[in-house]
């Protein structure tokens, strides 16, 4: 499945001190099963002192063989530092946007 190879890689790459990875595939326009579009809550101290972008290019660098290959097709993602991650008090949200390209609604 992909969400194992997903949560591997990222434990690789950034030791996650919480990963949330949801399969949201089927608010697609995709077949029933797939697994191309993820949601992705993670927490790391290997986010300290970087900005977003760094830290979603740490995540995608981690996936570039999903991506490219299209394995992986959307990834919306929330990175926060475990200090964030204290702050929000764990409640945080990470809703999707709508899809653009055949969404089922």
């Amino acid at each position: 499945m992909m969400a194992e190879v997903i949560k591997a890689k990222l434990q690789a790459a950034v030791a996650p001190l919480y990963m949330e990875l949801v399969n949201e595939s089927s608010m697609h326009n995709v077949p029933a099963g797939s697994e191309l579009h993820w949601n992705l809550i993670v927490v790391s101290a290997a986010f300290e002192g970087q900005g977003r972008i760094d830290r979603q290019r740490l995540i995608n660098a981690a996936l570039a063989e999903e991506l490219r290959t299209g394995k992986v097709h959307a990834l919306t993602m929330k990175t926060m530092t475990p200090a964030e991650w204290r702050a929000a008090g764990g409640d945080v949200d990470n809703t999707a946007p709508p899809c653009k390209g055949g969404s089922k609604a």
